[in-house]
């Protein structure tokens, strides 16, 4: 199976969106220290954000990693078939990105990515490009948009709480 998106890779480059793809960039703090920093990255790399979000996740691997194909299912019903498009793991950075395959609901790439800064605040990244693919994700608009902004929003949350991090944003 192959990608619905030609540009494979672009969200390395934070910023980047291809030209017909709406971008969007949500920055979430999760706290500070390294125990926070790699207890996030467990949690991100492991797939334990996604589960205990409360979406359904199937994946050929029990850690991100290039090649990775992974299903996310939402409310049981819609199902986005995506794969792992690249993979990081540095000392103050960790993160990946998967891209879609045919069946989801989108086009486009989502990367996660934590980072520890120079102060010792621990972040989360989302950083995403995407267009409707399905019929409903096109009818859903501004509403749809709104539900992405509010998923990468709840990532944040939950990673805060999985990594032991701050109370409040």
């Amino acid at each position: 199976m192959s990608f619905t998106y030609d540009d494979v890779g672009a969200t390395r480059e934070q910023g980047h969106c291809p030209p017909g793809f709406r971008p969007m960039n949500v920055r979430t703090r999760l706290g500070e220290g390294e125990p926070v920093f790699q207890r996030a990255v467990e949690a991100l790399l492991t797939w334990e954000m996604h589960r205990e979000m409360g979406v359904g996740i199937e994946a050929d691997a029990e850690r991100a990693a290039p090649g990775v194909d992974v299903t996310v299912t939402l409310a049981g019903m819609i199902k986005a078939p995506c794969r792992v498009v690249w993979t990081l793991e540095e000392r103050r950075r960790a993160g990946w990105a998967y891209g879609t395959l045919p069946g989801h609901p989108e086009s486009g790439e989502e990367a996660f990515v934590v980072d520890r800064t120079g102060d010792g605040t621990v972040w989360l990244t989302v950083h995403a490009f995407s267009r409707p693919a399905k019929w409903y994700a096109k009818a859903g608009g501004p509403a749809a948009r709104a539900f992405q902004h509010a998923y990468a929003r709840r990532c944040g949350a939950v990673l805060r709480r999985l990594s032991g991090g701050d109370e409040e944003d």
